[in-house]
């Protein structure tokens, strides 16, 4: 096998050094045009291509973004990866993705072996179980090294950094709202996201609403489940109460759950039961009736990470740290009635 043509080996057979042919691959004015002729000549005819690691080294940049998030299986981290992978393209950079799988100890090791000269910078949604332990030593030692992150989605003012959240209590709030509006007079919530910043402040949204609309907050009919409960079980007592119109979902796969067991139990939708949940991905859209959602925007929430980021590390951005706020947008379909 024919081995790789390096600068050095272009070096060595023009018998000069490989500064000098460095310069001349790079088309500098300090090397005569004839010397440059000959050295690009030979580097084409070789099929010569540069060794990015040992131009990252020489540098201190790679142009490669770390992206770090907590669960693929979630459409809304699928989307705010799409905004990244394109935004970081437009901006001439690459990505080292990875999924911590919720683990805080993967996220801690991702973060050790990604920041030790192969990432410029990360983007990064924390691990529920780094949530729940609020030790985030490993984001603020990175920070600490030089290597800048923006958090996106979960968030925590632990860590003083670059964030793009979405305004997770005015969506709970508007989607409360909306069913008001459209007739529901007793509504029901069920989180399975309980343990996260963003489940806590949709929680806060909701309860806002019935608030505002001089509505008594019922506690035994929010459905905090975590991972190892039986939401079908749960949401069996809750549903027992006849008088409950309308449920309130705080992420997609729980409402695809109970809205097979709402339909098993023979109920109309939206005339008995109207259905609002975040986010907006593939699956409500597709399931019969069409589940309403709150849409976080995730592509657009990775693209201005991504741009954050890219300018923080260019130098284009402030000294002072920013927190971007997307809104979200409510998307009615099937499961509630139109505003008359």
């Amino acid at each position: 096998m024919t081995s790789r043509i390096t600068l050095k080996k272009i070096a060595t057979e023009f018998n000069i050094s490989i500064a000098t042919v460095s310069k001349a691959l790079n088309n500098s004015p300090d090397i005569s045009s004839k010397t440059k002729e000959k050295i690009q000549e030979y580097a084409k005819k070789h099929h010569y291509k540069p060794n990015k690691a040992a131009l990252s080294l020489l540098n201190k940049k790679t142009k490669t973004l770390g992206v770090i998030i907590p669960n693929i299986m979630n459409s809304f981290f699928t989307e705010v990866f799409v905004g990244i992978e394109e935004k970081a393209s437009q901006l001439g950079y690459s990505l080292i993705s990875c999924i911590s799988n919720e683990s805080y100890d993967k996220e801690v090791n991702t973060v050790e072996l990604l920041k030790s000269g192969t990432i410029d910078g990360f983007i990064v949604s924390i691990a529920e179980e780094t949530q729940i332990n609020k030790n985030f030593n490993h984001f603020i030692e990175a920070i600490n090294e030089g290597v800048p992150i923006v958090l996106f989605d979960r968030i925590t003012d632990a860590i003083n950094c670059d964030k793009v959240i979405v305004n997770d209590i005015e969506g709970a709030r508007h989607a409360t709202e909306h069913l008001i509006k459209t007739g529901c007079k007793k509504i029901a919530l069920v989180s399975v996201i309980d343990t996260l910043s963003v489940g806590k402040l949709r929680v806060e949204g909701y309860k806002k609403a019935l608030t505002d609309h001089n509505i008594a907050i019922n506690e035994k009919i929010i459905v905090r489940l975590n991972k190892k409960e039986d939401l079908e079980t749960s949401m069996k007592i809750i549903l027992s109460d006849k008088s409950i119109d309308g449920l309130l979902c705080l992420e997609e796969s729980s409402a695809i759950q109970s809205l097979q067991l709402i339909k098993s139990m023979n109920y109309k939708i939206p005339e008995e039961m109207s259905i609002i949940c975040f986010t907006n991905g593939k699956l409500p859209q597709h399931v019969t009736p069409a589940i309403t959602t709150i849409s976080q925007h995730g592509k657009y929430i990775g693209e201005v990470a991504t741009k954050m980021l890219v300018d923080r590390l260019e130098g284009k951005s402030e000294l002072e740290f920013t927190t971007k706020i997307i809104k979200t947008s409510l998307i009615e379909r099937e499961t509630t009635f139109p505003l008359k």
